[in-house]
C-alpha cells in the first residue's frame, strides 16, 4: 500500500524559541498553506508542539476541519545548550557525522530516529510540521545524498512529498 506524507517546515517566526511567533508574513504564508493543502485530501496533521510550528499549520486544519495532533518527537534539534560562535560549523559536522553529540545537545543520529519514529506511524496522506534541521536530517536518512548544503536552501515554509511503498521512499519538493 502506498503512503503520502507530506513534511512541512514553519513558517517564518520571529525567533527560535519554541514560544516564538509567526512574523506577519509568517501569517500570511500559513495561509498559503492551507490554500496548497486544500485539493491534497489530507487526513491528519500532526506538528511539533513550539508555536510557530502549530501557528503555521492551524489555517489549514482550520479550513479542512481537522484537528492538530502535537507530538513531542518532531520539536526542534537542540544542537548544544551552550552559546556556540561556530554554530553554522558545528551544524555542518554534524550532518557529517551523526554520531556527533555536543554539550547539552542531541545527535544527529538520535534526532533522526525520534523523527522518523513519527514518519513511520504517519497515516496515509498526513501533514508532519517540524524544524529545519530535524527535516534535514529526516530527508536526510531517506536520501544519503542529502546534506548541510540542501539544509541550508530550506525555506520557511518549505513543503516535500514523501511516498512509501513498502521500503522505498520518494522525495519531491513541491513547494515553489
Amino acid at each position: 500500500m502506498k503512503k503520502t506524507i507530506y513534511l512541512v517546515r514553519h513558517c517564518k517566526a520571529v525567533g527560535q524559541e519554541p514560544g516564538a511567533l509567526l512574523t506577519d508574513e509568517g501569517e500570511k504564508q500559513a495561509k498559503q498553506l492551507a490554500g496548497f493543502f486544500q485539493d491534497k485530501e489530507i487526513q491528519h496533521i500532526i506538528s511539533s508542539p513550539f508555536t510557530r510550528a502549530i501557528k503555521s499549520i492551524e489555517p489549514t486544519a482550520d479550513s479542512l476541519s481537522l484537528g492538530i495532533e502535537i507530538e513531542d518527537r518532531l520539536a526542534e534539534r537542540v544542537l548544544s545548550t551552550e552559546d556556540l560562535p561556530d554554530w553554522m560549523e558545528r551544524l555542518k559536522e554534524s550532518f557529517q557525522d551523526l554520531g556527533m553529540k555536543l554539550s547539552g545537545g542531541e545527535s544527529g543520529m538520535e534526532a533522526t530516529e525520534r523523527g522518523m519514529a513519527v514518519l513511520s506511524l504517519a497515516s496515509d496522506c498526513s501533514i508532519l510540521v517540524t524544524h529545519g534541521n530535524l527535516l534535514g536530517l529526516m530527508l536526510k536518512q531517506i536520501d544519503e545524498t542529502y546534506g548541510f548544503e540542501e539544509w541550508k536552501n530550506l525555506s520557511n515554509p518549505d513543503v516535500y512529498q514523501i511516498e512509501i511503498e513498502g521500503d522505498a521512499f520518494q522525495i519531491t519538493r513541491i513547494w515553489e
